[in-house]
């Protein structure tokens, strides 16, 4: 498992942008593997492969792109790699970019299922703070972590 990790920090250190990309990508395909299989309880034979790959192309050209560009703006808002700088960068994260990204995640999410505009204003607002507050407590133990333990090079994007 270390060696799978080294290979993944050498990737990611040599194409960046790239390993950033696949990487948001394929975990948005797999969450939703994991949403048809385990929660909904589909089964192989009744697994949707369109709605699979819909999230995945979401993963590659909105999510991958958007947070890696966001970890960039982070780094440059709050400098330091210390507990109190992660929790400043926590903060900032949930308070002002985790409701528009939400928001903009959903609309895309809609549009690509068919939903007109209408509707997905209308889902939004009556969904919106059991969504945010659901996002929050899954991003936040994670944003932490990232932002005080993990390695600098494993978000090299912020460095260009």
């Amino acid at each position: 498992m270390a060696g799978l990790w080294r290979s993944y920090q050498a990737l990611m250190n040599r194409y960046p942008w790239t390993v950033q990309i696949v990487t948001a990508g394929s975990l948005v395909g797999v969450g939703d593997v994991i949403s048809q299989q385990l929660i909904e309880r589909r089964g192989l034979a009744h697994h949707n492969v369109r709605r699979t790959a819909k999230m995945m192309s979401i993963g590659f050209f909105f999510v991958g792109p958007v947070i890696g560009s966001w970890y960039k703006v982070l780094d440059k808002l709050v400098v330091g790699g210390s507990k109190s700088a992660a929790m400043k960068k926590m903060l900032v994260d949930q308070l002002c970019f985790a409701p528009c990204f939400l928001g903009a995640f959903l609309s895309i999410s809609g549009a690509l299922n068919g939903l007109t505009v209408e509707e997905n204003v209308t889902k939004l607002k009556r969904n919106r703070e059991t969504l945010y507050n659901s996002g929050l407590s899954c991003r936040k133990l994670f944003n932490l972590f990232l932002w005080s333990k993990a390695v600098r090079s494993s978000r090299k994007l912020s460095d260009r």
